[in-house]
């Protein structure tokens, strides 16, 4: 998305399905429940992309000299990806006819939970510009895209209430009588 402020993210890499990084039973779960994809590719891809966009690792240290050509980068670093940091937060699908479509997965993670210095971008890869950590209310100010919008009032009224029990959202972009739905089939937003 030429322009726009996103995050980091991408497809999950056939590699990424083989990775198995540590997962708490909760993200287990919710990624279960929400789709027929495998929860520790998804999980793994999220870390991946994160290191690679951005040069931030979360992840724990280790060696791994067997590591996937792609995650070599990540490898030489010193560590092995650890998907328990990570909170499955929001799923959201374009619409059909769309010339590129995505069915992306939101997590979350506390910025403790990083590895490298959280203002150090210099591992990142060179697909995204302007890497910076943006306030959460000075984010709105900035070129976003719909989904992106979506997904951090979601997290607003989250972190308002962040002890409630958490059922993340499907933006389902192709009905226009629902287009949000929690993931558990319980009430829409």
């Amino acid at each position: 998305m030429p322009g726009k402020f996103v995050f980091p993210g991408g497809a999950v890499d056939p590699a990424d399905a083989d990775i198995f990084p540590a997962m708490s039973d909760d993200l287990t779960k919710s990624l279960s429940v929400e789709s027929g994809s495998d929860p520790r590719g998804l999980a793994a891809a999220a870390i991946r992309e994160l290191w690679e966009e951005t040069g931030q690792i979360i992840g724990t240290p280790g060696d791994w000299p067997d590591a996937p050509p792609a995650w070599q980068g990540f490898a030489a670093a010193g560590y092995r990806p650890d998907a328990t940091p990570l909170t499955f937060f929001f799923r959201a699908v374009t619409p059909a006819g769309r010339p590129r479509r995505f069915d992306a997965r939101f997590f979350l993670a506390s910025a403790t939970a990083l590895c490298t210095d959280p203002d150090d971008f210099s591992q990142a890869d060179d697909e995204l510009s302007h890497l910076q950590w943006i306030d959460l209310d000075k984010a709105r100010h900035f070129d976003l895209p719909f989904i992106t919008q979506v997904v951090l009032a979601e997290l607003r009224a989250h972190l308002a209430n962040p002890k409630a029990p958490y059922d993340p959202p499907f933006f389902r972009n192709d009905d226009e009588a629902l287009l949000v739905q929690r993931l558990a089939g319980r009430s829409p937003l």
